[in-house]
């Protein structure tokens, strides 16, 4: 993989579109990664909530997910409901993304691809911000979340074999931390915590709300 592709400039339209936008973009300036953590061990995960998970990866494997911030007067952030058919994270709530292909340069390529394959969402359309901090998968992914500014005259394209559902949830919302719970299970004898939302009857668990979470610290904690 080739040295991280530069940060373009967020247009003037897009920065002007309200001060909850401007305030969005001048802290992700201020506090984001500008290049993408890609070496050392992973410090967010789902490691974090159940320790045991960092002994029981293994052959860790790239990816990479857009966290795509809707520039609304209120902005969203637009998350995919993945198809109940996959073999992995069936029917689960999960932001466009999936492994880094030998072809992708960087990260940054890899999640733009991945957010037009599985929705269509126009990368032209797209303003990267920067990135959070690796998170490491119980399932052996090293995710690098890139961050991102979306114009909000976007549409979508669903590929059905990926994806069931595109819908928006309020970054004001995702950003409070009284919506962020911990709930545990057991999952294959071992007690497993992780992060949880629910917003309008739709639950937001695992990775991706782990990711939110991480997000939240790093641009508002």
């Amino acid at each position: 993989m080739t040295a991280a592709m530069p940060l373009p400039a967020v247009s003037d339209a897009l920065r002007t579109t309200s001060p909850l936008v401007e305030d969005f973009v001048a802290r992700a300036h201020a506090r984001l990664l500008r290049a993408p953590d890609l070496d050392g061990a992973a410090t967010r995960g789902d490691h974090e909530l159940t320790p045991e998970f960092r002994t029981l990866v293994e052959n860790v494997r790239a990816a990479a997910v857009l966290i795509p911030v809707v520039a609304r007067p209120e902005p969203t952030v637009l998350l995919t409901l993945r198809s109940a058919h996959l073999p992995s994270h069936a029917g689960q709530i999960a932001f466009p993304g999936g492994k880094v292909d030998p072809t992708d340069p960087d990260p940054l390529h890899a999640a733009l691809r991945e957010a037009e394959e599985e929705v269509g969402l126009d990368r032209g359309l797209v303003s990267p911000l920067g990135y959070l901090d690796s998170y490491l998968a119980r399932t052996g992914y090293r995710i690098v979340p890139v961050v991102a500014l979306v114009q909000p005259d976007f549409g979508l394209t669903l590929n059905p074999g990926e994806v069931d559902e595109a819908f928006e949830v309020p970054l004001d919302f995702l950003m409070s931390p009284l919506n962020h719970q911990q709930e545990s299970r057991e999952w294959l004898g071992l007690m497993r915590t992780f992060h949880a939302m629910t917003y309008d009857k739709r639950r937001i668990w695992g990775i991706t709300a782990g990711i939110l979470r991480s997000l939240y610290d790093r641009v508002y904690g």
